[in-house]
């Protein structure tokens, strides 16, 4: 780290950096200096040498499919290119036996380690389809994890059955739900999302209902979309409700920053957002989540999925320790065309190697499963 240390001596941000080397984690005021500091190679230097001393050089994935169960909704996300209003002629809902028929192919083909499920706001939907659906996957695929449905998908099934989210949780659980995924999020600051998902649930909805989650004993993660309205304020926002809460619940078990993809969504027709905000926001944000969550949320996601394979590869230099899914399946950023959204569990394999790291296959709850 010599050489580091002589750098961080020249740099302005190195007060914040020289703490973080001591198991400081930065203040709110810090974090808003990272995040206006050009220094992102010295910022992904100290992230990087946190991370190596945590895991060595070693990257986790996981085998998974994401399964988009419906695109039919109601919630009209500015940043959506998947959705489908109810009645549209291109509308679908997923049946048990289709839940079940692509599940099986992908522990035939792949061994997948989870099902990511996520959908649309489907005010056709009733608990017992999740509920089905979850029960089955867990009885007949007992090594394929369940994660499902995002803070704001509970909160619509909650109003569908005219009952509490914490209920809601509850008999999900009960049925096999095993962790949730941190969808949703966006921004956390209510003045985002008015323009962004004026339809979603608040800030505070999904910090409640998060919170909720982790006292039943649902681990999950938390996500951050960046790269559209949003400004510097903002994302230290995000950053610090996030910290209040892990500092309270310990429930969160990764934390994935990923930037918001313009093409077909209605942010771009209506000249909101033009482009994405491309590689250097994307390492610069990578390594100031370690920074933030250094000892408090274990993982942080690469983000390939908007990034592409290359950036990925970064970002495990940058802060991130995990490559995160293969993704098989997924279909909402597919349709803003930002690239091909899926890879296979070889080309990750590869990808990692490329980069002189260790692999480590994981499971839902990032427990090794394979090592190469």
């Amino acid at each position: 780290m010599s050489q580091t240390t002589e750098q961080i001596q020249k740099s302005d941000i190195k007060d914040i950096l020289e703490n973080s080397l001591n198991g400081k984690r930065p203040e709110p005021e810090d974090c808003l200096r990272l995040l206006e500091s050009d220094d992102v190679h010295l910022m992904g230097l100290v992230s990087g040498h946190l991370t190596k001393k945590q895991f060595g050089k070693k990257a986790s994935f996981i085998n998974n499919i994401i399964l988009n169960y419906t695109d039919v909704c109601i919630t009209d996300c500015k940043f959506c290119a998947f959705y489908r209003p109810p009645g549209a002629e291109d509308a679908y809902t997923l049946t048990l036996d289709q839940i079940e028929s692509r599940v099986k192919t992908s522990w035939d083909l792949f061994k997948i380690r989870q099902v990511l499920i996520q959908g649309g706001h489907n005010p056709n939907l009733k608990i017992e389809y999740y509920e089905d659906a979850f029960r089955m996957i867990r009885e007949k695929f007992p090594q394929v994890g369940v994660h499902g449905l995002s803070t704001s998908e509970i909160d619509m099934i909650a109003k569908v059955e005219k009952s509490s989210t914490k209920e809601i949780l509850s008999r999900l659980k009960d049925s096999g739900l095993q962790s949730v995924p941190g969808a949703g999020a966006e921004i956390l600051v209510d003045s985002v999302k008015d323009v962004i998902s004026p339809k979603k649930i608040s800030s505070a909805d999904w910090i409640r209902i998060m919170d909720e989650a982790h006292s039943l004993g649902l681990p999950a993660s938390a996500t951050m979309m960046y790269g559209h309205v949003e400004n510097k304020k903002d994302i230290v926002d995000h950053f610090f409700k996030i910290v209040k809460l892990q500092e309270k619940t310990k429930g969160f078990m990764a934390f994935i920053p990923w930037n918001f993809e313009p093409i077909n969504t209605l942010m771009h027709e209506e000249g909101l957002v033009e482009y994405g905000t491309g590689g250097v926001q994307l390492l610069k944000m990578i390594a100031i989540s370690r920074l933030v969550f250094d000892g408090l949320i274990p993982h942080i996601q690469s983000s390939w999925l908007t990034n592409g394979v290359g950036m990925a590869q970064l970002a495990l230099q940058y802060g991130a320790n995990d490559f995160g899914g293969t993704l098989i399946g997924e279909e909402v950023v597919s349709c803003t065309g930002a690239r091909s959204t899926e890879l296979t569990d070889k080309k990750i394999i590869a990808a990692i190697h490329q980069i002189g790291y260790q692999v480590e296959e994981r499971d839902n709850f990032y427990n090794p499963v394979n090592t190469s």
